[in-house]
């Protein structure tokens, strides 16, 4: 059981084709997805890793990607991604909001936005 618990559940994206794997498979479920793209060399970006790691076990619905932009240059042109670390919330698969910086209160905000039911208009 131990063993379960230390398990990311953050998903690392090698390439554009795992990444598309990723969003079909989110899509078909209905699941959000919380994408970090990253850089190795980016200090602010690494620092926000565990962070990131301890949001992807409290939303254990959403689907936590972290995206290397040297790796998986493709996905991060397609985003538009100049700046780490860039957050990209995605529903239905297509992008929701987007936020550049490593301000954990404000991520943690905008996820909680994305996740929470929506009130029903009344006629």
């Amino acid at each position: 059981m131990e063993e379960q618990e230390n398990k990311s559940r953050v998903v690392k994206v090698e390439s554009k084709t795992s990444w598309d794997s990723h969003i079909s498979q989110a899509t078909s479920q209905g699941c959000f997805v919380v994408a970090h793209f990253t850089a190795s060399w980016c200090i602010p970006s690494v620092a926000m890793n565990p962070f990131f790691e301890e949001l992807a076990s409290t939303y254990q619905d959403v689907l936590f990607l972290t995206i290397d932009v040297d790796d998986v240059k493709e996905v991060a042109a397609k985003y538009e991604v100049k700046a780490m670390p860039t957050f990209l919330l995605m529903k239905d698969g297509a992008p929701v909001d987007k936020l550049v910086g490593a301000n954990p209160d404000e991520v943690k905000k905008r996820v909680q936005l994305l996740v929470q039911p929506r009130p029903v208009e009344m006629c």
